[in-house]
Formats: C-alpha cells, structure tokens, sequence
C-alpha cells in the first residue's frame, strides 16, 4: 500500500494533536512541517520525526515528494495556504472553517478542480465513530423522526487580545472557532433551515463574545444553537426523536459518548478510538489519495457550502465583519 508523505503549514496547537495521530496511521508520515519561524520548525520535525523542516509554507508547496498537506494556519490564512498548495498539485486538507466566507471557499473549490486535486475541510466529527454512530440511528429514523435537537459549545478561556481566538483579523470570537460545531450537528442531520434567527455579545474589540441562534425547519422542527466565550456550558449536543432522545456527551464535537433514552429504556454507549480523534478523518484522506478522488464523499464540497453559507448568514444577522 502506497505510503502518503505528509506536510503540515502552521505549527499551533491543533497541528501538535494532528501530528500525534498521524505516527498513529499506518501507511502515512510526517515527512515535512513548515513555520514562518525556522526554530519552531525544527523543534516541531525533531519531535514527530517528520524529514524536512521548512521556514516558508512555499518551499513546502513546492516539495515534490509530499502527497498532502494539512493546513493548520488562522481561519484568514486558509484560502491563501489552500491554493498556495492546490497550485503545486498537493492534495489539501484544510482544518475548519474552510475559509473566512462562502466566496474563498469557492474560490478554493475552483482551484482544487482546475487542478484535479483532492480538496476537502478538516472537519474531524464527521469521522468519528460516536457521531456516526448517532447520524446512522437518526437517518434510519431508528426513533422516529426529530422533533428538535440543542448543541452547544463554550469555555470561559483566558481574555488575551494578542491571541488568535480574540483577534478579529485572524477571524477570532466565537462563531467561527466553536460556532461552527453546533451548526454543523444541525446541518449534518438536519440539513438546511427554512429560517435562521441570531443574536449575540461582543467583546470591546468587536469579536463577538458568544452567540445564540435558532434554526427552524418544516414541521415545527427547530434547533437551538449556543456558542460562547462567556460561560462554561455542557457542551452537549442532544436529538429529541419522536421514540427516544439521544445525546452526545461533553464535549461532543470530539471522541465521546452517547446516551439513548426512551420512556422504559436508557442505554449509555462507549467508543474506543484510536489517538485523540483526528485519526479517522486521516485514514479516509488517505484513502482518497489511494482511489484518485478528487472530493470526498462525506465531507462533500456541497456540505462545505452549505455550512459556510450558514456562518455567513448569522454573521450577517448579527453585523458581524472582520474588516
């Protein structure tokens, strides 16, 4: 089996988890990590043993001997990092959001099919065997149809405005760091809402400090949607089905558990995973390499649009700008 030759642009914190599970994958190696700083670099390659160490994300693209790239620079960064690579014939990974709005992502989309590249955004949940496993029951109608589902996600971190999650450049605040989670469990099974409702709280740099949104779809449905830097929230994401609730445990978006329960039955369900999650979304990359695709089956250009465009849409609702 062809081993794939990985690289990796932007060297923080999530790039340190990816690099972890990749030594994981059988078949596939860090062959090359790329830092505007040349020192993080070469500390960064000394410990996953990745070959070649570079100070621009350009002498990366342009490696001859790397199969993919793992873009893991700020949300801003992405459209650029993306068709640096996709130009030079890499196969691009590119962690969520896919890009600052719906009119990079096209952009990104139409570079990867000029070049009959594989594309597709790191979204690691849709990988992971809980959230299939809960995505199976609920598109099986396994309960019933949904009545509506809750998601949240929030944290109280650490107030630093020099930091990327607080920078409105960089695409910092809530909605596109953690945002992106809840809208995703809701488009994911739910698809697209008829009507979204949106409001949220800024910081005083006009970074939005937490959001709160409602999407409503025919037959009453409606999902109620929390992302916030303001306060700890279970950060839980729960689907009341006509026979059965089901819940994904704290924090749902990564490796957890899962909770089924109806009026004379309720049944916990634990999953073994390998690494901390970014495994599986490498493995079916991988794969696609393998097979010639250039689009991946789950995490379709059409599902990365769609969830765009709802970011796009709330941050609209909210006048929310990252100029």
């Amino acid at each position: 089996m062809k081993t794939i030759n990985w690289g990796i642009i932007g060297l923080g914190k999530i790039a340190h988890k990816f690099a972890q599970d990749l030594l994981e994958v059988e078949h596939a190696k860090l062959y090359a990590v790329a830092s505007r700083d040349q020192d993080k670099a070469n500390a960064f390659a000394k410990r996953y043993q990745a070959i070649n160490a570079y100070g621009k994300y350009e002498d990366l693209a342009k490696d001859s001997r790397i199969n993919a790239v793992y873009i893991a620079t700020p949300h801003s960064f992405h459209k650029t990092h993306t068709i640096l690579c996709l130009n030079h014939n890499k196969a691009v990974l590119c962690e969520k959001p896919f890009a600052m709005n719906l009119q990079d992502v096209d952009a990104m989309i139409a570079t990867a099919k000029a070049n009959d590249v594989l594309l597709m955004e790191a979204l690691w949940t849709y990988f992971l065997p809980h959230y299939q496993f809960v995505l199976n029951h609920l598109e099986n109608n396994t309960y019933g149809k949904i009545i509506r589902m809750e998601a949240d996600f929030g944290f109280k971190p650490e107030v630093d405005m020099t930091s990327r999650v607080f920078k409105k450049s960089l695409g910092g605040g809530s909605l596109l760091d953690i945002g992106i989670y809840p809208i995703f469990a809701a488009l994911s099974v739910l698809g697209q809402p008829t009507q979204i409702e949106s409001s949220a709280t800024y910081f005083d740099n006009g970074v939005d400090s937490s959001c709160l949104m409602t999407f409503n779809y025919d037959q009453g449905v409606e999902a109620n949607l929390k992302s916030t830097f303001l306060e700890d929230v279970p950060t839980e994401a729960i689907f009341y089905c006509e026979r059965a609730t089901l819940k994904i445990h704290t924090r749902f978006h990564e490796p957890s558990s899962v909770t089924i329960a109806s009026e004379d039955k309720k049944k916990t369900f634990d999953f073994e995973t390998t690494g901390s999650g970014y495994y599986y979304e490498i493995v079916h990359f991988n794969e696609l390499i393998r097979q010639q695709k250039t689009e991946s089956d789950i995490m379709t250009y059409d599902f990365s649009r769609k969830l765009i465009t709802l970011l796009d849409t709330v941050r609209s609702q909210i006048g929310l700008s990252y100029e």
